[in-house]
């Protein structure tokens, strides 16, 4: 019993911390305006248009450079679907206007990216290179310096390129022992310890 009331306080609370948030307008950035086509909320900024759905029980209000989600249920449903709409429309406006940037590190001998176009080609150590077609609107450089070791992604929308950059590092995650393989560029791999050593030490 004490957990089920646990477990609705925690709700209780979630909803009146997406309420809140949810009920701040998003500011947009200069050089960024928005628009609402039918069921689709549209930004448009420097680095491009994202688009995307109005998501259910909200309404989007725009008012010069403030834009509102207002609930159109009540209870927590409503806030938190305002919530989530006020995240995923505040995340659209900094893409347009600033854009995500996605950076991996190859860490391997010989484990080496390289662009052809709209391709991106890894040795990862397999018998056979693996091939990438990069989604539209996103961008790909490697650094000379690098040597083939790192990747930097560029692109407005910053779900797309997280989605992209998982999908990359999938391809050969950080291996446990030694760490070989792609990692987010920072990313802190857990390593284990070898299997060396006899028993008893």
């Amino acid at each position: 019993m004490a957990a089920a009331v646990s477990n609705v306080k925690e709700t209780k609370g979630e909803a009146i911390r997406q309420s809140r948030t949810g009920k701040r307008p998003i500011d947009l950035p200069k050089g960024v305006s928005a628009k609402v086509a039918g069921d689709k909320f549209e930004v448009t900024g420097p680095k491009g248009t994202l688009t995307r759905p109005v998501p259910p029980n909200v309404k989007v209000v725009i008012e010069g450079a403030k834009v509102s989600i207002v609930p159109t249920v009540g209870g927590s449903d409503g806030a938190r679907y305002q919530g989530l709409a006020r995240a995923l429309f505040a995340s659209m406006a900094k893409g347009a206007a600033e854009g995500v940037v996605k950076e991996l590190e190859l860490v391997g001998t010989g484990y080496r990216v390289e662009v052809k176009g709209t391709t991106l080609n890894f040795s990862l150590g397999f018998s056979h290179p693996v091939s990438m077609a990069l989604p539209k609107g996103v961008t790909a450089v490697v650094p000379p310096e690098s040597k083939g070791t790192l990747l930097v992604l560029t692109g407005n929308d910053k779900e797309l390129m997280g989605q992209l950059a998982s999908k990359i590092r999938d391809i050969r995650p950080p291996e446990p022992y030694g760490g070989k393989g792609v990692r987010y560029k920072g990313e802190k791999v857990r390593q284990k310890a070898g299997k060396s050593g006899g028993k008893g030490k």
